[in-house]
């Protein structure tokens, strides 16, 4: 997908939409997941995962509790929500969204991107498309890429606030807002305050593949 279509389809979005994040919610900047599914409610998304129904919650900062409460290496709480064609999925300090063995069968037929950063600041984005990984990187070291389409979105990755530079020149300032405006140029969905603050999260415990 070029570019250009990316850019008339979503609209310009860059690292600076999404400054409130930290001011409004510093916890989940530290460590979540957060993913978009397209092509399934956020019921289909659960089921599909093989979650075990744990309630409903409003906004994302009712999540936080239960997350830790519930959360183990190979059992993980995540709370989802349908915003049109897609499925939101929010994990505090989880990870199921870039785990392969989850989301590359999930992903046959559709797209699925995804946004991981641990509190040691360990962090990947993934765009997972029709069963294969198009391009991963961790946004910490954008110049290196891998997947199938490594190179697919260098425009859109520059854009969004990215540098790319492999040097010690590199400003790494914004990269978690770079990863989630990037996000937003793939899918259409633009998260924002109300969304974080109104949207109706069905939650489910689910399993982690191993590998």
């Amino acid at each position: 997908m070029g570019g250009a279509m990316l850019r008339s389809m979503n609209g310009i979005t860059t690292a600076a939409d999404y400054g409130w994040l930290e001011e409004r919610y510093a916890d989940l900047m530290e460590a979540h997941c957060v993913t978009l599914v397209r092509g399934l409610t956020a019921e289909e998304l659960l089921r599909r995962l093989g979650a075990e129904p744990a309630g409903r919650y409003t906004g994302v900062a009712d999540l936080v509790d239960p997350s830790y409460e519930a959360g183990s290496p190979y059992r993980l709480f995540v709370g989802a929500t349908t915003v049109g064609d897609w499925a939101l999925m929010v994990e505090h300090n989880g990870c199921l969204g870039t785990v392969d063995e989850a989301m590359l069968p999930l992903s046959r037929g559709r797209t699925v991107v995804s946004h991981f950063r641990n509190v040691n600041a360990v962090d990947h984005f993934t765009w997972y498309e029709d069963g294969t990984v198009r391009p991963h990187f961790e946004p910490l070291f954008a110049h290196h890429r891998d997947g199938s389409h490594p190179d697919a979105l260098l425009t859109e990755m520059r854009e969004a606030g990215f540098d790319l530079r492999d040097t010690d020149a590199c400003d790494h300032d914004g990269h978690t807002e770079a990863a989630l405006a990037l996000a937003h140029r793939l899918t259409g969905i633009r998260l924002t305050p109300r969304l974080f603050d109104t949207a109706e999260f069905t939650c489910g415990i689910a399993p982690v593949p191993r590998p």
